[in-house]
C-alpha cells in the first residue's frame, strides 16, 4: 500500500496544529502498511519550512517519506482534470498544483493523505483519501 502525502498534512505536523499528533499516528500506521511518498509539488510547497533542500529531505526521511517524481501520465491527468474544473466554472481557488498532487497520488499511489475541503472527492472521485476520522474533530 503506497500512501502519497499532501503538504497540508505535513504542514499540520510542522506547525504542531491541534491534530498533528493524530496525523502522526495515521502516518505511522500508513508506513506500517507500505511506503510513504511525496510529489515534487508537495515538496516545493514545504520548502519554506526549512533552510535548504537537504534539510527538507532529512526531515522527510525521518518520517520515512520518499520523494517520488511525477510521470507524464500524472501530469496529463492533472491538466485534463483542471481543464474540466475550469470549464465547469471552478474558481481559481484551486490551482494546477492542487490537481498535480492529486493526480500524482492517483497515478503513483493507492491513496492520498490530505486535508480535503471537498474538491478532491469531486474532481478525483476514484482517489482513495486517508483523512482524520470525525472523532474528536
Amino acid at each position: 500500500m503506497i500512501t502519497a502525502l499532501d503538504s497540508s498534512v505535513l504542514w499540520a505536523i510542522i506547525r504542531r496544529e491541534p491534530d498533528h499528533e493524530r496525523w502522526m499516528a495515521i502516518l505511522i500506521e500508513a508506513a506500517s502498511e507500505g511506503s510513504l511518498v511525496i510529489s515534487p509539488v508537495a515538496f516545493a510547497e514545504l520548502a519554506p519550512s526549512t533552510s535548504d533542500a537537504g534539510e527538507l529531505v532529512d526531515f522527510l526521511a525521518r518520517l520515512a517519506i520518499a520523494y517520488e517524481p511525477i510521470s507524464p501520465a500524472a501530469a496529463y491527468l492533472a491538466g485534463q482534470t483542471f481543464k474540466r474544473y475550469r470549464k465547469a466554472g471552478g474558481p481559481r481557488e484551486h490551482l494546477v498544483p492542487d490537481f498535480i498532487i492529486a493526480a500524482h497520488a492517483q497515478t503513483h499511489a493507492n491513496r492520498l493523505a490530505a486535508i480535503d475541503r471537498g474538491y478532491l472527492r469531486r474532481w478525483f472521485p476514484s482517489l482513495r483519501l486517508l483523512q482524520l476520522s470525525s472523532k474528536g474533530s
